[in-house]
């Protein structure tokens, strides 16, 4: 038995899509634990990409569990219409099952009102949100005014709580921001329609997951943004609202840290970022244009075109070590071939001096550094069609084995392009795993 977290080890957009994809074919509970429908994880099968923003991307392989857990902020009607896409594809198998907690936060049209008029009104520092009403979602739910999915299924609670909300969100929108108000009858047949289709789905899924591995059966964890977007240790202000490192497996799904065996950290072969925020690393060159239009880096949920830079190891440092990552899942690898000379950030030279293993707190110091690079030579050869590291060229291997040796920690995989069959597996935490 093993349960397996899997957390990116950038700024999202690592492919974690795909790896939880290619994992969960050996889990039998796939879980998300973290984040919104911010997250768009891309799945691609035999050339045909699935899109997922909520559901677990385990819900393509037969007979598994796949679960929305209590840390995840769910939007109802975001969920009901990525359901309802994925049985029109006629893509979920018969017997694989999902449920979502009951203890899951709701993402509610005062949150997305109040996201977007913070953002265009231009009040305070620009973070470059998607919109979806994620960060105040998750304000609700610290200030204690949050509305669950078990209030949802309580008809008198739901009225109750979003008549207290609507009247103190509708204050903020037509006095702060000058803006209309909400209609809370609409808001309340709306919701009370999402609350009979997602009923079925609903379960206490901390009591689910305890029952699944006393069986000993294996729990894929799987999370959403990167580690340097979560809100403790990400590049504060510009990073989600919610922690998106492996420690909130646990404490977002209702398990305990000794249910935790191994923790996957994927790692794009060069460095992405969407929206604002300092990126050391950033190429605003052809070079740059190059991993941009090579790599199709445009946000899975936003489309909006990704920054674009070389592989920085001081986040990867960093994450290994915030999230106890036993092994590193490098993607895109083949977006890399062409390019004669490639560079791999393996320090920061600031005023205050050089970090290595850790990125600076201080956004002053973060965003004045320069990066500390190492060149190694580049390939031409289409690695696509490798399956094993020896089928990769000499200068592809060099490379890895350099990430292997700054990151310290073991290569579990590569992938050599999107679809699930272009895969060099080095160790499975399932299969390998004692």
């Amino acid at each position: 038995m093993a349960n397996v977290v899997v957390v990116g080890t950038q700024w999202g957009d690592e492919g974690k899509g795909k790896i939880v994809d290619f994992f969960a074919e050996n889990a039998d509970v796939i879980c998300r634990f973290q984040g919104g429908n911010n997250a768009g994880h891309t799945i691609s099968i035999g050339g045909e990409e699935t899109i997922l923003h909520l559901i677990p991307s385990g819900i393509l392989h037969d007979h598994k569990l796949c679960i929305i857990g209590n840390g995840v902020v769910v939007d109802p009607a975001v969920l009901l219409e990525e359901l309802d896409r994925l049985r029109a594809r006629d893509v979920i198998p018969p017997n694989t099952k999902l449920l979502i907690s009951d203890r899951a936060h709701l993402i509610m049209p005062y949150h997305k009102r109040l996201d977007i008029a913070r953002e265009t009104h231009h009040l305070g520092k620009k973070i470059g949100t998607t919109g979806r009403g994620i960060g105040p979602a998750y304000e609700d739910k610290i200030a204690r005014v949050g509305i669950r999915v078990c209030d949802l299924m309580d008809e008198e609670t739901f009225r109750e709580k979003l008549r207290n909300n609507i009247e103190e969100k509708n204050f903020y929108l037509t006095r702060g921001f000058q803006e209309e108000p909400l209609d809370e009858g609409k808001i309340l047949g709306d919701y009370l329609r999402y609350a009979e289709r997602i009923r079925p789905l609903v379960a206490d899924t901390s009591l689910v997951l305890a029952e699944e591995i006393r069986k000993g059966k294996k729990v894929l964890f799987e999370g959403a943004q990167g580690s340097h977007l979560d809100v403790d240790y990400g590049t504060y202000p510009y990073v989600t609202s919610s922690n998106t490192l492996a420690g909130n497996a646990g404490t977002g799904t209702g398990v305990g840290p000794k249910a935790i065996d191994e923790v996957v950290g994927i790692c794009k072969a060069y460095t992405t970022r969407v929206g604002e925020g300092p990126f050391v690393t950033e190429l605003t060159d052809v070079v740059g244009d190059y991993l941009q239009k090579t790599g199709k880096e445009f946000g899975a949920t936003t489309g909006r075109k990704r920054r674009c830079g070389w592989l920085d190891m001081v986040l990867i440092r960093q994450s290994v070590r915030v999230s106890g990552i036993t092994g590193l899942a490098i993607t895109k690898l083949d977006v890399l071939t062409g390019l004669k000379k490639i560079k791999i950030c393996v320090g920061y030279r600031t005023s205050v001096g050089v970090f290595v293993d850790s990125v600076p707190p201080n956004l002053r110091y973060l965003q004045e550094a320069e990066a500390i690079y190492e060149e190694l030579d580049g390939w031409e050869e289409d690695i696509t069609h490798a399956r094993k590291l020896d089928d990769l060229p000499v200068n592809a291997r060099r490379y890895l084995e350099r990430i292997e040796a700054l990151a310290g920690t073991k290569l579990y995989l590569v992938s050599v392009g999107p679809n699930r069959d272009e895969t060099i597996i080095l160790k499975n935490p399932f299969h390998d795993w004692s």
